[in-house]
């Protein structure tokens, strides 16, 4: 079963919903599901954040001292999690260029996962009436 018919299968015809019309739910949660199964068929994601830097270094003299500073760089910095400790490696810009999808394709699940995860909680308190911020 995909994604979609494995979420559709879960999540019911959402009947109950008071706030969050069913029509709404239903169509943004299928968005979502579409939108999952298409990052999953890619294949390929990569977890953490890229940020690509400019800095100064630790020579006194250097043009990254002078006013206003001309830092050096750009260095490209990957940063994610491995075995709860915060890990970075140094890319290359070709590296870069490589991956970088698969760093979009992680953060685009990310952000439907969330999105999906908000519009089922809220559609689950409010059906049955739960404290709000539960």
């Amino acid at each position: 079963m995909d994604l979609p018919a494995q979420l559709e299968a879960n999540m019911g015809p959402g009947d109950d919903n008071v706030g969050v019309t069913n029509q709404h739910f239903d169509e943004r949660r299928r968005a979502l599901a579409a939108e999952i199964a298409e990052i999953a068929s890619e294949g390929a994601l990569l977890p953490g954040s890229v940020v690509v830097r400019m800095m100064p270094c630790g020579k006194p003299n250097c043009r990254c001292k002078e006013d206003p500073p001309r830092l050096h760089g750009p260095y490209v910095q990957w940063t994610r999690k491995i075995g709860g400790k915060t890990r970075t490696r140094h890319l290359s810009g070709e590296e870069l260029q490589r991956y970088q999808r698969w760093f979009d394709n992680a953060r685009r699940l990310r952000e439907a996962v969330s999105e999906l995860e908000t519009l089922c909680l809220t559609a689950a308190s409010e059906s049955e009436d739960w404290p709000q911020g539960w």
